[in-house]
């Protein structure tokens, strides 16, 4: 009987299905969702803290800095709409040109005194020189640290860079980026905005040149796709 039992226990070891998968968006935000219902003086601030380069920072062409047309205050616009006894503030500690290691390197510094509700990651644009290894162990102290306090964490993959392939499978390219950055949030459970999707969707429709203002940059459109992904987490 118990050489039996040890059998079946090792067939349910072999055959038992992974169970990393992605948070649900109907439900991972649901404890903020029903904080932000709450009308005064039951209501608190609720803070949206995004932390990565220079897309949610706002940078388009010419280093200028289009603040109220990032994706970050897209969404608050989205969010003030579908919550309007909501008081939301949007803090972003994103600095353009910084990697996930040195966005990691800062992150007890100048991410957690915000005390996040929802804490967005985007730096995977950026993270290609860096290489994979480094990277994905930058982003897992991260979140690793933020779950730690509590905080929830919804990681995004990238917006496009005109002069490299977005479908390219090299381990130098956004593709492969954004597959690491699917399978951390798959990992640890967390939330992800796969924008990177849908800009591969435009790409093949032969439509990129209207959501970008520069190389590396979104326009207005291309913000809005990556507040739109975002926004499918509030809903």
């Amino acid at each position: 009987m118990k050489e039996r039992l040890l059998f079946i226990l090792m067939m349910l070891t072999v055959t038992a299905p992974c169970t990393a998968q992605v948070a649900i968006p109907s439900a991972y935000l649901n404890d903020i969702k029903t904080e932000m219902g709450k009308q005064w003086p039951k209501n608190r601030t609720i803070n949206l803290v995004f932390h990565g380069h220079s897309v949610p920072s706002g940078y388009w062409a010419n280093h200028e800095v289009h603040t109220l047309e990032s994706y970050p205050y897209l969404l608050l616009k989205s969010l003030k709409t579908l919550y309007p006894y909501a008081v939301i503030n949007v803090i972003t500690t994103s600095i353009g040109g910084e990697n996930a290691i040195k966005g990691e390197a800062r992150f007890v510094q100048d991410v957690l005194p915000y005390k996040p509700d929802v804490l967005f990651v985007d730096y995977a644009l950026n993270d290609r020189a860096a290489g994979l290894e480094k990277t994905k162990e930058a982003w897992e102290k991260m979140i690793q640290k933020a779950l730690e306090a509590k905080i929830k964490v919804i990681l995004l993959t990238p917006s496009p860079d005109t002069r490299s392939d977005i479908f390219a499978k090299d381990s130098k390219s956004l593709s492969a980026h954004a597959d690491q950055i699917r399978a951390l949030a798959a990992k640890y459970h967390i939330g992800l905005a796969d924008p990177f999707n849908l800009f591969q969707e435009i790409q093949k429709k032969g439509q990129m040149a209207e959501y970008m203002s520069q190389v590396n940059h979104p326009n207005l459109k291309g913000h809005e796709i990556i507040s739109g992904e975002l926004m499918k987490w509030f809903r």
